[in-house]
Formats: structure tokens, C-alpha cells, sequence
């Protein structure tokens, strides 16, 4: 019952971070369902909440979406999602998870202390970037930061990078599902069905929360918390790693 419970909360907080920063839903619920349902059955929940999340708020941010950014980006990561699936077959998760949170916090810490000095935005850090992205969302769950590294360094606005990322997440969320599935690298969850309507319900009552709170969080503030999520995202996937490790 507990074990419910406590997934039940990391669906709902990652929701409606998800709302208010763009892509807050797998860093903030990754680590805590990975632990709670093992390394294979957390990721698959996170896509599958993803894809869920990402349509509901898609219908409402639609005109804000940035489609050429958004069609190089999502290209790009189905591209990476392949060899992402590949790796799960011989790599060991937790060392991915290690090598990919310590990737993710220095590539963080380049981008912050950028300051006022912007990349000029150019067709291969998109490409960079959305492989990357694919490649650890197949692999750790958390495709966010690598994306959120871009927007940063090249100063993408805040809302419009919000917007974009939900029909990016939908979209390498659904690719990353048809390739485990497809190369048998993982099954669906043998959740209980209603703990899977928990769950979704928990999607659409942060999705709720999120997105009353988005209204009145300004853009400099979502920035700012997008960058602590990531920073929280990559310590607890080396964290998971490391437990993965010792367990």
C-alpha cells in the first residue's frame, strides 16, 4: 500500500512540475518510481506518464510550440533512442545511469555559468541535442537535461521552450515504448489495473495544480527551477546508480 502511495505522490509532484517548467515530470519522478518498481518497470511508468502528461498540456500551450525546433529536436532522438535500446541489452543500467548524471550536472554547470553570453543557435547543437535526449531517456528515463542544456546556452525563451517540449516528450515517450517493446528489452508493468488509474488520475490532478501555479509563476522564476530540477534529476541518478550498484 505504501509503495502505491508514494508512487501515487512522485506522479503528482512531477506532474505539475512538468506544467510549470516544461519537462519537470521524469526528474522529479524517475528516481523515486525507479527505486520503488526496479530500473526496467520505473522507466517504462515514466514513458508511459510522459506521453500522458505531455498530450494533456499540449492542448493547451499548441500555439506557443516552436515546430522547426521542435522537428530537429524529435528527429534527432528517435535517432538516438535505437542504440539507447541496444545498450540496455549489454551495459550495465547503473553504470549508465552514473556515467549519464555526471554528464548532465558538468554539462548544467557549463550552461549556467554562461551568464549573459548566449550560443548562437545552430542545426547541430539541435542534432547534439535531441540525440543525446533520446538516448537517455531510453536508457536512465530522464531525456529532459540534455534539452534544457540547449535552451539554456542558445537563450530560448522560457514559454515557448515549455510549449515545445511537450509534443518533443510525446514523441520520443511513444518512440522509446514501441523500441523496449519491439527489441524486448522490457514489458509493460504487471501493475495492478486500478494502481494504473491511480496513476493516471495523480497525472491530471499535478497537471491541475501545474498548471493553476504557471500562471502566476513568472518565466525567469520557471527558469530557475528548471535548472535546480535538473540539477536534482542527474544527483539522483547517480544516487540510483550508485545504490543500483551496491544492492
Amino acid at each position: 500500500m505504501w509503495t502505491t502511495v508514494l508512487v501515487i505522490a512522485a506522479v503528482l509532484v512531477g506532474s505539475s512540475m512538468q506544467r510549470i517548467t516544461g519537462m519537470g515530470f521524469a526528474l522529479v519522478a524517475a528516481p523515486f518510481l525507479v527505486l520503488l518498481l526496479g530500473p526496467v518497470d520505473g522507466v517504462i511508468v515514466v514513458n508511459v506518464c510522459g506521453v500522458l502528461t505531455a498530450s494533456i498540456i499540449l492542448m493547451r500551450v499548441f500555439r506557443l510550440v516552436d515546430w522547426r525546433r521542435y522537428i530537429v529536436l524529435a528527429l534527432c532522438a528517435v535517432v538516438g533512442i535505437v542504440p539507447g535500446s541496444y545498450v540496455l541489452q549489454f551495459v550495465s543500467v547503473a553504470w549508465l545511469e552514473i556515467s549519464i548524471g555526471v554528464l548532465v550536472a558538468a554539462g548544467l554547470t557549463i550552461s549556467v555559468n554562461l551568464g549573459r553570453v548566449v550560443v548562437r543557435d545552430r542545426l547541430g547543437f539541435r542534432v547534439v541535442a535531441g540525440m543525446a535526449s533520446g538516448f537517455m531517456n531510453t536508457t536512465a528515463g530522464v531525456g529532459g537535461p540534455a534539452v534544457s542544456i540547449y535552451a539554456i546556452a542558445t537563450g530560448w525563451p522560457q514559454r515557448s521552450f515549455a510549449a515545445t517540449m511537450q509534443p518533443y516528450f510525446l514523441t520520443i515517450g511513444l518512440a522509446s515504448l514501441a523500441s523496449k517493446f519491439a527489441l524486448g528489452s522490457a514489458d509493460l508493468p504487471q501493475l495492478p489495473v486500478p494502481v494504473w488509474v491511480l496513476i493516471g488520475c495523480a497525472c491530471i490532478v499535478g497537471l491541475i495544480i501545474g498548471d493553476r501555479l504557471a500562471t502566476v509563476v513568472e518565466p525567469h522564476v520557471a527558469r530557475r527551477l528548471l535548472v535546480i530540477v535538473a540539477y536534482l534529476g542527474s544527483f539522483a541518478t547517480i544516487v540510483r546508480g550508485v545504490i543500483e550498484l551496491l544492492v
